[in-house]
């Protein structure tokens, strides 16, 4: 177990062994990732990116699907706290002779890593390896179920963006039943005392999604985009995750943009609102060019904020030493 204070020095965040998912954490906790983060923040803008917090430790990056931000962002977060990195291609390892999850990681875990930081297209694939391992098991996506580090750098992203996370309205528009990003967000938004407005048709919002709300009342469901827009702080568009639904879920894409896409007008009806994304982008579907691009957009500072998030949690996860930055 680990422990940092809060901000405001009035608690103290306990963490375990393993990070499965934001459910899991209490907000003092989520709070306390967050406050680590802002002192990792500036290690990133030094001409030297390191800091010797977790020296002679080994973390162990195991994709078994694919992954740009986050694969990258955890190993360069690894580096920077000065720990070694072993990345698993699973297309070239020993998964393709048939050898399975639990035997991998365990054989991995032979070799005295200490964290094995894992993405599966299967949900519970990190409960099963914590379950098994005694090294330290981070949940970098688990099928639809939880994506915990996007949701702790979107809360941060939000937090420095617009001071605050209490009391902000967020509008998630999109594949929510296929989202683990979104999933992530209204646990770790709503713990932390933010609205949350689930938009898309009706087809991708699952029955019931409103009952993982921390707080009773605290998240709405709809399906007119427009109307759900009016006094809104943070709006996230969710890309179509047309690799999961399997049979289509909604007529087109060209219908999907019109009906759920946000442009110019629809940022209109937000004003002063940040326009987030969890990557990747599907240009002209779930965003416009423009939008993306524009001044109102923070989706490169997410990334950014993505390594930092990253430290902190491989840092509190990991037996991280010494002063945080």
């Amino acid at each position: 177990m680990s422990a940092v204070a809060t901000d405001t020095g009035a608690a103290t965040a306990t963490f375990g062994k393993d990070l499965l998912g934001l459910k899991d954490l209490s907000a003092v906790a989520v709070t306390a990732l967050l406050d680590t983060a802002e002192g990792f923040l500036e290690v990133g803008t030094r001409s030297v990116k390191k800091v010797p917090a977790l020296r002679g430790r080994t973390v162990v990056n195991l994709f078994y699907e694919p992954s740009t931000r986050t694969r990258t962002s955890f190993e360069l977060a690894a580096k920077r706290l000065s720990a070694d990195v072993l990345n698993i291609t699973v297309n070239a390892s020993s998964v393709v002779k048939g050898e399975g999850l639990i035997d991998t990681a365990r054989n991995i875990e032979a070799m005295n890593v200490d964290t094995v930081v894992i993405r599966h297209a299967a949900a519970g694939a990190p409960q099963l390896l914590a379950e098994n391992l005694q090294s330290h098991v981070i949940n970098a996506g688990d099928g639809a179920h939880e994506h915990p580090t996007q949701g702790l750098l979107d809360l941060f992203t939000m937090r420095r963006a617009l001071g605050r996370v209490k009391g902000l309205t967020v509008v998630i528009v999109g594949d929510i039943a296929h989202s683990r990003v979104a999933r992530s967000g209204l646990i770790g938004l709503t713990k932390l005392g933010a609205h949350v407005r689930l938009v898309g048709p009706p087809t991708m919002i699952p029955m019931g999604i409103e009952r993982l709300a921390e707080t009773p009342g605290s998240v709405r469901v709809g399906h007119d985009l427009d109307a759900a827009l009016a006094g809104a702080d943070v709006l996230m568009p969710l890309r179509l995750q047309l690799e999961r639904q399997g049979a289509p879920l909604f007529p087109g894409k060209r219908e999907y943009a019109l009906r759920y896409g946000i442009d110019q007008r629809r940022l209109s009806l937000a004003p002063g609102a940040i326009v987030m994304h969890p990557g990747p982008i599907n240009r002209g579907v779930e965003i416009a060019h423009d939008v993306a691009d524009g001044e109102r957009s923070v989706i490169l500072g997410q990334v950014t904020h993505g390594v930092a998030v990253r430290m902190a949690v491989l840092y509190h996860y990991s037996g991280g030493q010494g002063e945080l930055a």
